[in-house]
């Protein structure tokens, strides 16, 4: 019995939301304003809110392709944002992919790696997405730490 309600707690401490993620849908709607820290401890993040062809036949399908759009408009953002970080020495991660273009198919792969850690549907089959990527992951990749 002491364990059902333990793990009712942790499922409780979990859809509470306290991982650190924060939800950016309220009443099946994306809420005005929306907090995008890039850095968040050991991790980067960023989302990315897409939409579907409302004419879908089945809401399936329309959540389906809003999610992959979320994807895809959440990767491009964190591309973004990666390309202001400073390495070792004040080097951009920018001005790295420049001088090398291996570096930016390895840093793409990265990305497309990345944690898709919550999605969250609207009300009109929309969603947002967060993607979380370990700093020690891109690190790896420039062989320093971030």
């Amino acid at each position: 019995m002491r364990n059902l309600a333990l793990a009712a707690l942790a499922l409780a401490a979990v859809m509470a939301g306290c991982h650190g993620v924060t939800s950016r849908v309220k009443q099946g709607h994306v809420t005005q304003t929306i907090d995008q820290r890039p850095e968040r401890g050991s991790y980067f993040e960023a989302i990315g809110i897409g939409a579907s062809d409302p004419t879908m036949p089945t809401e399936t399908q329309r959540k389906a392709l809003a999610r992959d759009a979320a994807i895809v408009k959440a990767q491009y953002e964190m591309l973004s944002m990666l390309k202001g970080v400073r390495l070792e020495g004040g080097v951009t991660v920018d001005r790295a992919l420049e001088v090398d273009s291996k570096l930016e198919a390895r840093v793409m792969e990265t990305i497309k790696g990345a944690e898709i850690y919550k999605s969250e549907f609207t009300a009109d089959n929309g969603c947002v997405v967060t993607l979380r990527l370990p700093k020690s992951k891109l690190g790896q990749l420039f062989g320093s730490e971030l």
